[in-house]
């Protein structure tokens, strides 16, 4: 069985691009098996991977999809993500977060082939997406799972699935004894924790009670052996600092901006209360 040496530098399966990598490692089939049955809930015995192939590499590439597309022996379509760029958005979910994986979930159900197909025999289609951000900051648990459902909760139609897995919700997770974790939280405690030396005990424990995860970490460690992947990445992040350096100062020259003209405002429509006879303790007033 593997075991980490502390020191391991790891490349984080946690990235986008290095997840996709391992998933569909050749040598990985047994591993996206495993994930993919945590995922829908089921047993698989097989998986077809149908898109290997990785989006080119440009200043761009972070309007690429990684995703590992998949379909098991059913037929069943599922589709699983890594989301490690956080978008800063309003309100208690994240709309536009939620919009896009709907809009790839109802893509995908639809996109398989109807043609001589009965509706009741179309195959279920899932969508699953490990987030490193909090989506859902008032809900508990970090495991989310969406249908079609009635008014009353019951179950509609389980044609299309949305899986949304929190990976910053682990905490009360890492307080369980490894024995006592479900298969899904040890892959959530893999793709968040693999790289972080300060977890190596925890990691090497897991991979002593679960075969498939002692399989990626190996996958990982050759990964992480390639120069190349490293350039990568180190590219990629150097692109994101500048991405959000670049919004950040926006938002702050637009505030400034903002501050100024609300100033400017403010003095002119003074002016225009006191050409109209108002003393200053009647635009006080106004104010108040």
């Amino acid at each position: 069985m593997i075991k980490l040496p502390m020191d391991a530098d790891l490349l984080p399966p946690n990235d986008d691009r290095i997840f996709k990598t391992l998933l569909t490692h050749p040598d990985a089939k047994q591993v996206l098996i495993d994930v993919v049955s945590s995922v829908i809930e089921r047993t698989v015995t097989d998986v077809q991977v149908r898109n290997i192939e990785m989006p080119v590499m440009d200043n761009n590439e972070k309007s690429e999809r990684f995703d590992v597309n998949c379909s098991v022996e059913n037929g069943d379509q599922v589709d699983v993500e890594m989301h490690c760029s956080e978008r800063v958005e309003i309100g208690e979910t994240k709309k536009s977060f939620l919009n896009k994986y709907i809009y790839y979930l109802t893509d995908l159900h639809s996109s398989q082939k109807s043609k001589g197909v009965k509706y009741k025999d179309l195959v279920r289609t899932y969508q699953a997406t490990f987030s490193m951000h909090t989506v859902f900051s008032s809900s508990p648990g970090f495991i989310h799972r969406f249908s079609l459902r009635k008014e009353t909760g019951e179950q509609l139609s389980d044609q299309i699935n949305m899986v949304i897995i929190e990976l910053s919700k682990l905490n009360d997770v890492m307080k369980k004894p490894v024995e006592q974790l479900t298969s899904f939280e040890m892959w959530s405690i893999f793709f968040k924790f693999a790289s972080d030396p300060m977890q190596r005990r925890l990691l090497n424990d897991i991979i002593q009670v679960k075969e498939e995860i002692g399989m990626a970490t190996a996958l990982l460690q050759e990964i992480s052996r390639d120069e190349h992947e490293r350039a990568r990445l180190r590219s990629r992040r150097m692109y994101e600092t500048d991405r959000i350096s670049d919004l950040l100062t926006a938002e702050e020259r637009g505030e400034i901006r903002g501050k100024a003209e609300g100033i400017a405002e403010g003095k002119a429509e003074i002016i225009t209360l006191l050409e109209k006879g108002l003393s200053l303790e009647e635009i006080k007033k106004t104010y108040a």
